[in-house]
């Protein structure tokens, strides 16, 4: 048997590696698109594209206004004199925010009444806005504070900090709260599913295509060891892409692995066994590599949608919550960003680790049914 699988092992590579564009595929391609994802795949807002609209064109209105381009946040792309030209400029998408200053402010600041600024953001993507609209609220706190202070200090003379409440915050994990630590190990993850869930898929169907699957029928090699050897070359690729993809992670992005790399490749093995039996089912499905490629998809596009890679599980709504369970990917992601970021090993990822043991074995076990009454 052992000599068997190792025939078809030698095979397998061979066939894999003799073409120079599937070695580019199996190795560049991932480095390339972790590295494009990596900038890609980001939620921090900065530089919001922001028109100006001061009626008041006072030193209190500039000020404010100075605020906001200073703060890294907003960059001031056009100072707009009219209603007509700020439309233009939102319609157009060449502003996101409209920052509007009436005539009257100055005024009402010098005569200790709240003075009124409007902020009007594209909705279009709500999330941004979102996020611009606290940025905003943020400065705007910060100067009325300043201003009640400066205020106090000319009615009542020299005097401290007025009492207040003062919220100290750390974050932990992320210190600096970028969104590319959340996202890249989450891009690692989906390139893993797509790369060895592609390949195993249309391995089989390759035979089938060429016509050399009857002649592979025909050797003494028995069904359990012709499905090894379609599963481990590309267990063994799924291993390697890992480690490249993480090397580029961890140097290029500077994502830190705090955790245990064998908890990492434990997980890794894991969820290559959902994967590869995922791939192998598709392969008994289908009759082109056409075929294959278009289940694959259908496959991964809602494993990644459901995986809490993009959109928090949590706000997804109850039944689809369940079907998450489901998803491989899902567990997988934890175990990652686990490891990545906060350095956690098997004592906090178990529930995830044997949700990945549960859903491995029993896809790899239905799909290697169903590819050897297909080989019957």
């Amino acid at each position: 048997m052992l000599e068997r699988l190792k025939r078809m092992l030698i095979k397998e590579f061979l066939q894999i590696f003799r073409d120079p564009r599937m070695r580019v595929v199996i190795f560049v391609l991932p480095a390339i698109q972790v590295l494009v994802f990596g900038y890609a795949a980001s939620n921090d807002v900065r530089d919001v594209p922001t028109a100006l609209f001061d009626q008041d064109q006072t030193v209190a209105s500039r000020e404010l206004a100075s605020r906001f381009e200073g703060s890294g946040y907003f960059d001031v792309v056009e100072h707009v004199s009219t209603e007509a030209r700020a439309r233009e400029l939102l319609d157009r998408g060449e502003a996101t925010a409209l920052l509007r200053v009436d005539r009257g402010f100055s005024e009402d600041l010098a005569g200790g009444r709240t003075a009124s600024v409007q902020l009007i953001l594209d909705g279009t993507d709500s999330n941004t806005a979102a996020i611009v609209l606290d940025y905003a609220a943020r400065i705007v706190r910060r100067t009325s504070a300043e201003v009640q202070q400066a205020r106090a200090e000319r009615l009542l003379g020299a005097m401290g900090p007025l009492p207040g409440v003062e919220l100290a915050t750390r974050a932990w994990f992320n210190e600096n709260l970028e969104s590319r630590l959340f996202y890249v190990p989450g891009v690692i993850a989906n390139l893993v599913l797509i790369i060895t869930l592609m390949l195993t898929s249309m391995a089989v169907v390759r035979e089938k295509e060429i016509g050399t699957m009857e002649q592979i029928l025909v050797t003494p090699i028995r069904p359990l060891e012709l499905i090894l050897g379609k599963t481990i070359p590309f267990a063994l690729i799924g291993f390697a892409d890992v480690f490249l993809i993480s090397l580029v992670g961890v140097f290029w992005f500077g994502i830190p692995i705090r955790g245990n790399p064998a908890v990492l490749l434990l997980g890794t093995g894991l969820f290559l066994m959902s994967t590869l039996g995922a791939g192998l089912f598709i392969s008994t499905v289908s009759q082109t590599q056409q075929q294959a490629m278009m289940t694959t998809f259908f496959y991964a596009f809602p494993a990644i949608l459901l995986s809490g890679f993009a959109f928090p599980i949590a706000n997804m709504p109850e039944p689809v919550q369940w079907i998450t369970y489901l998803n491989p990917l899902r567990y997988y992601l934890v175990i990652l960003r686990g490891v990545f970021l906060k350095g956690v090993g098997i004592g906090v990822l178990w529930p995830q680790m044997v949700g990945l043991a549960v859903l491995g074995p029993i896809t790899l076990a239905l799909a290697s049914t169903r590819f050897q009454k297909t080989l019957g």
